[in-house]
């Protein structure tokens, strides 16, 4: 019985207690989580951001190999027009 007793007093301590511990931890966890997910944001806007500026070069380097590419493609091709302009004018 001396338990029993023992254990009801801890549990209406425990319920008197949570009562005034429950404001003042949401009084002051509030304000930090607010913190957190305003940080957590922040970092996701600067991801975002790294990764447009990545895209963005990566786009920029495959336009340079597609302008390489056509440069050379034209050059050849203009390399065959002037062989077959001077085949064609010394006969």
């Amino acid at each position: 019985m001396p338990r029993n007793i023992e254990k009801l007093i801890m549990g209406a301590a425990l319920v008197a207690a949570s009562s005034v511990i429950l404001p003042i931890a949401k009084s002051t966890l509030r304000p930090l989580l607010a913190s957190g997910l305003t940080a957590g944001e922040g970092l996701m806007n600067r991801a975002r951001s790294y990764v447009q500026i990545a895209k963005e070069e990566v786009e920029d380097i495959v336009a340079e190999a597609q302008f390489e590419r056509m440069k050379k493609q034209l050059d050849k091709e203009i390399a065959l027009m002037e062989t077959d302009n001077t085949v064609g004018a010394g006969s």
